[in-house]
């Protein structure tokens, strides 16, 4: 787990660059304006600002089909470069022109560190820590406005403040962050996998978690890869798969079925029951009961808490969905051990990996059976008589699958209290011949009342389990990424499972985009991220200085001895010092109280400052008192947005796409976050000096509550939760409103 922390500090190195440039900004703009004599054209003044946003804008459209193509390193490789060259020539800018052209090679930089960031380090998390670790750039962006304004704050109390210097010292920093790129960020797993490199991302994946059993992950990554399909909710009374016994000749109910997990020798019997799971009440009516009432609620939000209400703590590592997970499938060895494994799997026992493709290429050897199933015959829901041997086996050697025989098998826990699982279906086609396909299963653990206990329902044979031994458990079902390149039916070797990438539909695709899930998805990422733009934030942000001193808070340092200009950017320095204990703080809540619960608390704060700030320059008042409020109003507004609304849009557009157009998707969102970046910042000056303070922050005010009635139908909460899973319920929470 230190390896993901370690990478993603220094992947938020990228948005530490951000907020510097744009405390930078704020401030230099001040002297700027004097030097080219911009106090008539607030036109130029905002051009000057916004260039970097329209930079942004413009590399955001290319930037996730791109880093679909090439990688998420190489673009914060390449968002470093051009960081370190626009600070250089914006320290050279002989006139408006260059520097115009220093802002938007600077935008570029930024678009690329604010778009990828989010989606490198949800990439790379655990799902557990995934929120904390995915605020980390509001923090380190804080963190770098905070040493810009101090640095600002000096250069001011000189004779001659230079502009240039405050603007130019951020290719210092960025030569910091592209050594940190090229020789510590890895490539991340999630990517490499979608490319087929998957030795690369079992390395990858191993210094991230610190440990050698990374398989259950690994076979998670691969079936992220599929996007859409039927998915639905199903509900199982779950127990160890060796009760079955040698001599059990047949299973009496056809409704028992068998599970596999990515390990040698992992079964689980499994029946599926009805009617007693909150997730699954939630999946058939739409709402839980005490949600019922409200209108306009998006089902997908009640299905998302229906699970959240039910998981079991989830603060460490290991997986949390089985109490008695030790005891339960630390299953002995299954009998005819020799009998479960194929011929090829076992010649290659102790081989390494790398080896098994022609020429050392492990890229070239994806059509190998990834999973193998051995059988005389295919009997229903693979319940086969145990004698023949019939289990779904794992490679050993394979890197999706790898595990070795006596190891723990918590590396079936994908996080937050999932599990991850396949079965063997059967049916009879058109033909009258039996047709199979495997199921992708993620299981979680049920919380109801005697949900462990056999007594709940009865199982095959009239049999009642001991305390303990069997559990409830919800499953997504669906059609699994990994799929039969061709069935060899009564063969002894299975269907090779061939890997997503080797097939031609597998890279990003426009058609993707109209998945019911993904549009679903598509619609929570652009409200939100046009909500928070609106509510002025990043207006507010970057003319700090300047609506500071319009309010009249030079009045509260005057006695100091310090200009208006330096007293604002004092005050904003604090500000942003301020802002960081409260990002700690949010930090810590992300992964406990959640995304969701963050933003409808925060929200109204946001609101009522800005009220305030509205009856404050509506109402005459004593000059110190109204420039008091005033800043007050601005620190808590400041203070609670990075609480929620700062870092939570990036966190959830980052967590709701699947991983095959999670580029596509995150380009989209990211740059309808840019176009009303520019709009906000372009307009508030024009604003300011047409309706005023008062009318900008009315405005705010309004939008504020729109977002939060956003955000109670229609965002859902997504902590400790794979992001495989996410999509998945996006899936189905869209099949709900569809049928709706």
């Amino acid at each position: 787990m230190s390896g993901a922390v370690l990478v993603a500090i220094a992947a938020a190195v990228g948005n530490l660059l951000q907020g510097w440039d744009n405390a930078t900004i704020a401030g230099a703009v001040l002297y700027i304006k004097k030097e080219f004599k911009l106090e008539s054209e607030p036109t130029i003044e905002g051009l000057i600002v916004a260039m970097s946003l329209i930079g942004a804008t413009a590399i955001t459209t290319c930037s996730g089909p791109i880093s679909d193509w090439l990688g998420r390193r190489p673009m914060m490789i390449i968002s470093s470069v051009l960081y370190f060259i626009s600070g250089l020539v914006m320290l050279w800018s002989p006139n408006v022109y260059i520097l115009l052209l220093a802002r938007l090679l600077d935008g570029f930089g930024i678009g690329l560190a604010v778009t990828l960031v989010p989606v490198y380090i949800s990439e790379t998390a655990p799902p557990e820590i995934r929120g904390l670790l995915n605020t980390l750039p509001q923090f380190t962006g804080s963190g770098g406005m905070f040493l810009s304004y101090c640095m600002v704050f000096g250069m001011s109390l000189m004779n001659a403040p230079s502009w240039r210097l405050m603007l130019g010292v951020l290719s210092i920093p960025s030569l910091f962050y592209l050594g940190l790129t090229v020789f510590f960020l890895p490539e991340s797993p999630r990517w490499l996998v979608s490319k087929g490199r998957m030795v690369e991302a079992k390395r990858v994946l191993q210094r991230l978690r610190g440990r050698e059993d990374v398989s259950g992950e690994m076979a998670l990554l691969v079936e992220g890869l599929g996007v859409g399909g039927e998915t639905s909710l199903e509900e199982y009374i779950i127990g160890p798969g060796n009760d079955l016994n040698d001599d059990q000749e047949e299973i009496a109910d056809k409704d028992q079925i068998k599970l596999y997990g990515p390990e040698e020798g992992l079964s689980w019997v499994a029946r599926p029951v009805t009617g007693q799971s909150s997730i699954g009440v939630v999946s058939r009516h739409g709402s839980m009961m005490s949600q019922s009432n409200v209108p306009l609620m998006d089902p997908l939000v009640t299905l998302f808490g229906s699970v959240h209400e039910k998981l079991p703590d989830s603060g460490s590592m290991r997986s949390m969905l089985f109490p008695n997970f030790g005891s339960m499938f630390s299953v002995a060895e299954p009998h005819g051990k020799e009998e479960q494994w194929d011929e090829e799997s076992l010649q290659r026992e102790g081989e390494d990996y790398t080896s098994d493709a022609a020429g050392g290429d492990s890229d070239d050897n994806l059509q190998t059976p990834l999973i193998s199933r051995q059988t005389t015959s295919m009997e229903k829901d693979m319940v086969p008589p145990p004698s023949h041997g019939s289990i779904l086996s794992m490679r050993r050697n394979s890197s999706l699958m790898q595990a070795n025989a006596g190891e723990s098998v918590s590396s079936m826990g994908i996080g937050g209290g999932w599990q991850l699982a396949w079965k063997w279906s059967e049916r009879e086609g058109q033909d009258g011949k039996k047709e199979g396909g495997f199921k992708r299963i993620y299981l979680h653990q049920e919380g109801v009342p005697g949900s462990r206990r056999g007594s709940l329902v009865s199982l095959p044979g009239g049999d009642v389990p001991t305390e303990g031994e069997f559990i409830q458990a919800a499953a997504l079902v669906s059609q699994p990424a990994l799929y039969s390149k061709e069935l060899m039916e009564q063969h002894p070797v299975g269907p090779a499972m061939v890997h997503p990438s080797e097939t031609a539909a597998s890279g990003p695709r426009w058609g993707d985009l109209l998945e019911p899930g993904v549009k679903h998805a598509l619609v929570v990422g652009i409200g939100i991220q046009i909500l928070q733009q609106f509510s002025g934030i990043n207006g507010v942000l970057y003319y700090t200085p300047q609506i500071l001193e319009q309010a009249g808070v030079g009045v509260l340092l005057s006695n100091l001895g310090i200009s208006s200009t330096s007293s604002s950017l004092l005050i904003s320095a604090v500000t942003t010092l301020l802002m960081l204990p409260c990002i700690a703080v949010a930090m810590r809540l992300m992964d406990i109280s959640g995304r969701r619960t963050l933003l409808l608390n925060t929200i109204p704060i946001l609101i009522l400052t800005l009220i305030i700030l509205v009856i404050g320059n509506v109402v005459s008042m004593n000059s110190v008192v109204h420039a008091a409020i005033s800043t007050i109003s601005v620190v808590v507004y400041f203070c609670c947005f990075v609480m929620g609304f700062g870092p939570i849009p990036n966190i959830l557009c980052a967590e709701i796409f699947p991983t095959r157009v999670r580029g596509l998707c995150i380009a989209i969102t990211a740059l309808v976050f840019w176009i009303g970046d520019i709009i906000v910042t372009y307009s508030l000056p024009v604003m300011l000096n047409s309706i005023g303070l008062a009318g900008v922050f009315g405005i705010y005010a309004v939008v504020c509550l729109f977002s939060w009635i956003f955000v109670f139908l229609k965002v859902p909460e997504t902590k400790g939760m794979p992001l495989e899973v996410i999509t998945e319920f996006f899936a189905v929470g869209s099949k709900q409103v569809k049928n709706d």
